[in-house]
């Protein structure tokens, strides 16, 4: 594939007479480690490559970085270069770095601005899930009843997630995930992890498990139904149809049946839901939010936490541990959540998608309304701006968790504290004038 390449890029001198056949064999070699050596020192120090030298990089990576371990993992020549067929760099995707450049914070992404967590949370972005999930729930009601009684996952955090991510199978991504996968490998500010997808992705069709053609995936390297990582396909697909392989492609019931053990895989605890908004008096701190500062539910509780729905918790909550969690602090509603929500967190990393989905479950399964908790006002800030906060409290002493302009419980308990030391009423949430006290 890159042979032609590679001999009209560096020119071997030529052979006077003729050499026996090791010595031959011996010349060739060393003739291929000296160009690899180049290519190195060329993809080290050279200055930025335009687009049309990209082609020629990646197609030398392939073959002499990237062949030798998916052939030490086990792929064959032909499943390799089936899948690089016609494939070359996407030079639009986001999150590049270009030969010769060295990786850089995206001022776009920067400046960005900071959205009010309530946008998260719009109506009909919410009713879009759980109107389909009703459908899909009277659809699938017994395929649903089998997931959960083989793994304990509710159908409406199912139907929450398959609906999330995308939209019940309908946007599944229309990209090439060969083609995805390996440019970011290639060039992306992190490489090494889009290179053990990219190996995962070559073993799925080594293992023909998935056809090569049938390989599409979102802009980030997403698959299927469940939008998984090559990787999480192999670690958490299950056959659920039973036509003897998972098909999170095409298989309704694999997908639905997929998601519920991702979640097992990563610690579901079943007989527990995901969580109870409630009220959170103006004596209990904004700053005791956090996995890492678990009550039992009846500690809470004493503590003057209650249910908005005016329940009490179930007999068997009050018993085991909860969390407090306030998302944007005193400027919307709180929660007390159980262990699940942090495995619904695993399938992205965020406090609202984890809220989200448990709110999107309930309201597919009892038709609940909205929060009873109004999301308050938030300043127009930029990620620049509350990571510059962020790094004014880790000066201060503060663990922030990690200066990245997106506060998450740490950042919002540790203004918490801030604030209680300095005389102010915990609020736990950025806006301009704490981002310019603090600094």
């Amino acid at each position: 594939m890159a042979t032609g390449e590679t001999k009209s890029a560096v020119q071997s001198p030529p052979l006077r007479g003729r050499c026996p056949a090791g010595q031959r064999g011996a010349l060739s070699r060393r003739l291929t480690q000296i160009w690899l050596i180049f290519a190195a020192l060329f993809l080290t120090f050279a200055p930025p490559a335009s687009a049309a030298k990209v082609d020629d990089l990646f197609r030398a990576w392939l073959q002499s970085d990237l062949w030798p371990e998916a052939k030490s993992r086990g792929i064959s020549k032909a499943t390799f270069d089936a899948a690089f067929a016609k494939i070359t760099p996407n030079l639009k995707l986001p999150d590049l770095v270009m030969p010769g450049e060295k990786p850089r914070t995206p001022q776009k992404q920067h400046q960005a601005e900071f959205g009010a967590p309530g946008d998260y949370f719009a109506e009909n972005k919410v009713s879009a899930v759980t109107s389909g999930g009703r459908a899909q729930a009277a659809r699938y009601g017994k395929i649903l009843a089998a997931i959960e009684k083989r793994f304990g996952v509710p159908g409406g955090v199912v139907l929450a997630i398959w609906g999330r991510e995308s939209g019940f199978g309908k946007a599944q991504g229309s990209y090439d995930a060969f083609e995805v996968l390996g440019t970011k490998a290639f060039m992306s500010r992190r490489k090494d992890m889009f290179r053990d997808e990219l190996l995962a992705a070559l073993e799925i069709v080594e293992r023909g498990l998935v056809r090569r053609d049938q390989m599409k995936s979102s802009w980030a390297g997403a698959m299927g139904q469940p939008q998984f990582l090559p990787s999480s396909y192999l670690k958490h697909a299950v056959d659920f149809d039973g036509d003897g392989h998972p098909d999170i492609w095409n298989s309704d019931a694999d997908a639905m049946a997929s998601i519920a053990n991702y979640l097992v895989d990563y610690g579901w605890v079943k007989g527990r839901g995901w969580g109870f908004e409630v009220n959170a008096p103006d004596g209990i701190s904004c700053a005791l939010e956090g996995p890492d500062q678990g009550k039992r539910i009846s500690e809470w509780v004493a503590m003057g936490i209650r249910r908005v729905d005016g329940k009490d918790f179930p007999s068997s909550e009050l018993r085991a541990e909860g969390y407090l969690l306030m998302p944007a602090g005193r400027n919307g509603p709180a929660f007390i959540v159980t262990p699940n929500f942090y495995v619904l967190k695993q399938y992205n990393t965020s406090d609202l998608y984890a809220l989200f989905i448990g709110h999107g479950a309930d309201r597919i399964v009892r038709g609940d309304r909205s929060f009873a908790g109004k999301w308050g006002k938030v300043d127009g800030l930029y990620r620049s701006d509350i990571a510059g906060l962020q790094h004014a409290l880790e000066k201060k002493g503060y663990d922030v968790g990690s200066a990245d302009g997106l506060p998450g419980f740490k950042t919002r308990r540790s203004i918490g504290d801030w604030q209680a030391r300095n005389g102010r009423a915990p609020t736990c949430f950025p806006d301009a004038e704490l981002v310019s006290a603090v600094r």
